[in-house]
């Protein structure tokens, strides 16, 4: 009896699988996107993170999904990223949210930052701790999703022509300093009285 039962479930396997095979073997349809990038292709770690994504995704899709990618100023200039991907002149883009700050100081968060969280941290915040459904609810009102595609590490916090010991230290021309990009930590020091060049 239980050979009959078996029989008859393969049997039903069997037909299953051969309906479901069309549907299978169907082509998928080609797709293809174009990605602007905030870097040059001189830097060629961080412009490569974005044509080392466009080949995964065409080996993942037998070469039906294509992203064509282009360096900063080939479309829009490369801190027009995130607009040109918002108003539909891109797909997508290749960019760091710290660069958007003067939109709204919440895109800091979502980028290494000085004083931040290191590589590690912030990985583990944005996949365990809540961090991508924070960062695309917030992205979701500037018309942008966002997906890590790498991680540079905590940025500097500058570099100090003298030693900074204390608060006091951060003001005047003592704290004359270079600093790769002004966010919240190149608005703070400017508190202490700072006086800051951007690198």
């Amino acid at each position: 009896m239980k050979r009959r039962d078996f029989l008859k479930v393969s049997a039903a396997g069997a037909a299953a699988t051969a309906i479901a095979s069309p549907a299978i073997a169907q082509s998928s349809p080609e797709i293809k996107w174009r990605m602007t990038s905030s870097f040059p292709k001189s830097l060629d770690t961080i412009y490569g993170g974005a044509e080392q994504v466009s080949k995964y995704v065409a080996e993942m899709t037998d070469n039906k999904f294509q992203i064509q990618v282009f360096a900063a100023g080939e479309v829009v200039p490369g801190l027009q990223a995130l607009d040109a991907t918002a108003n539909g002149t891109v797909e997508m883009s290749h960019t760091v949210s710290y660069y958007y700050v003067g939109k709204d100081p919440t895109f800091a968060i979502f980028a290494s930052v000085p004083f931040g969280l290191n590589a590690r941290q912030q990985n583990s915040w944005w996949y365990q701790g809540g961090g991508m459904e924070l960062g695309n609810e917030f992205f979701k009102k500037h018309g942008v999703i966002g997906f890590p595609t790498g991680n540079t590490g905590t940025q500097m916090g500058g570099w100090f022509r003298k030693e900074i010991k204390t608060v006091a230290d951060m003001s005047g021309a003592a704290a004359d300093c270079r600093r790769r990009h002004l966010s919240r930590a190149g608005k703070g020091h400017h508190r202490r009285g700072g006086v800051g060049r951007p690198v």
